[in-house]
C-alpha cells in the first residue's frame, strides 16, 4: 500500500488512542454551525441542552485548536456541506480509522447519516482507502469504539451502536483485530441522549485509562484490570461536565474541558500533562467533548 512507502509520511495509522497525534480531522463550527439561525432552528431536534452562541463558539474553537497547533499536529478540515446538521462539528463519529484504511459507520442517530457523503469525499481526496461500510441492520458510531490496544477493540452496545454493527466491524478488521469486545451500555437518559462508550472511558496511556465505572459493566471493568490497565475514577460530580471525555494527544498528555478540578488533580497525580479549554458552547451544550470534536488520522511513535 502506498502509504507505507519508506521515507513517505503516511497520512493514516491509528490502531490505538494514546500515541502522539500527527494528523487530525476536524469540522470547524463555521462549516458545522454556519450561523446563529441554523443553530437556533436545529438544536432542539438534535437534543442539544441549549443553543450554542455562534460567535462564542468560534472563540472557543480557535482556543481549542491552538492547543493542537502548539503540538505541531497537522489539521485537516471538512468542507462545508449544506445537508449537514450542527451535530457535524463532532467529526469523530461517522467513520473509524485503522492502519489499513477507513470503515464507514452507519450512524444510530438518523439526523447524522448525511455526514457520511462528506467523509467519503474527504477520504477519497486524501487517498485513504475505505475497507468497508457498516450496513443496516448494523449500527455503529465512532464514539462507541475504543482501541484497548493494537489487537483488541471495545464497542459500546447501546442506542447508537448494536451487536450487528460490532460483528460487521470485527469482520472488516479481521486481519488486524483479534478481539471485538462488546460492552453493553445502560439506558441512562434514554434513546435521545448521547451515551457513547467514550462518554465513560478514555485511554490516557497504554496502561492507564480514565473511567466512569458506574456506567460500565462489571465484566468489562474486570477485563481492563486483568489487562493490567490502571483505572482513574471520574467522580460523580464531574461526570455531567464531561470529565471522562478526554483526548490523549500523546501518552499521558491530554486535552480536557475546564471546570473539572478533581479529575484534573487525579490525572496530574499520575504525571499526566493536562491542557484545558473552555467548551460551554462547542462541547457542553451538544454533549461532545474533545474526543468527539476530533478524528485523529495518524498517531505514531516518537521514533517513527
Amino acid at each position: 500500500m502506498t502509504h507505507n512507502h519508506k521515507g513517505m509520511q503516511p497520512i493514516f495509522n491509528c490502531n490505538n488512542m494514546v500515541d502522539p497525534i500527527k494528523k487530525i480531522l476536524l469540522n470547524h463550527p463555521k462549516n458545522a454551525f454556519f450561523n446563529q439561525k441554523k443553530i437556533d432552528s436545529e438544536f432542539k431536534e438534535l437534543n442539544f441542552f441549549d443553543a450554542p452562541d455562534y460567535n462564542e463558539s468560534l472563540h472557543e474553537y480557535e482556543a481549542f485548536i491552538d492547543i493542537l497547533k502548539s503540538h505541531n499536529i497537522e489539521m485537516y478540515f471538512l468542507d462545508r456541506k449544506n445537508t449537514n446538521t450542527i451535530d457535524s462539528i463532532y467529526a469523530h463519529d461517522p467513520f473509524i480509522i485503522s492502519n489499513d484504511g477507513a470503515i464507514i459507520c452507519n450512524m444510530g442517530k438518523k439526523n447524522r447519516v448525511s455526514e457520511i457523503e462528506n467523509i467519503k469525499i474527504f477520504l477519497k481526496n486524501n487517498d485513504i482507502p475505505i475497507l468497508g461500510e457498516i450496513s443496516a441492520p448494523g449500527k455503529l458510531e465512532g464514539g462507541d469504539i475504543v482501541w484497548i490496544d493494537k489487537h483488541n477493540i471495545a464497542v459500546g452496545i447501546g442506542y447508537r451502536s448494536n451487536i450487528e454493527g460490532a460483528k460487521q466491524l470485527g469482520e472488516i478488521l479481521s486481519g488486524i483485530v483479534k478481539n471485538v469486545i462488546s460492552v453493553p451500555l445502560p439506558h441512562w437518559n434514554g434513546p435521545s441522549d448521547c451515551l457513547h462508550l467514550m462518554s465513560n472511558l478514555s485511554p490516557i496511556d497504554s496502561n492507564l485509562f480514565l473511567v466512569y465505572s458506574r456506567l460500565l459493566p462489571v465484566q468489562f471493568i474486570q477485563y481492563l484490570e486483568e489487562s493490567k490497565i490502571e483505572l482513574i475514577e471520574v467522580p460523580f460530580e464531574e461526570y455531567e461536565t464531561m470529565a471522562c471525555n478526554v483526548l490523549a494527544i500523546a501518552p499521558r498528555e491530554i486535552i480536557m474541558l475546564e471546570g473539572n478540578p478533581i479529575t484534573k488533580k487525579l490525572l496530574e497525580k499520575q504525571n499526566v500533562i493536562v491542557h484545558t479549554y473552555k467548551g460551554s458552547e462547542i462541547s457542553l451544550k451538544g454533549s461532545g467533548g474533545p474526543t468527539c470534536l476530533t478524528k485523529p488520522l495518524l498517531r505514531s511513535l516518537p521514533s517513527d
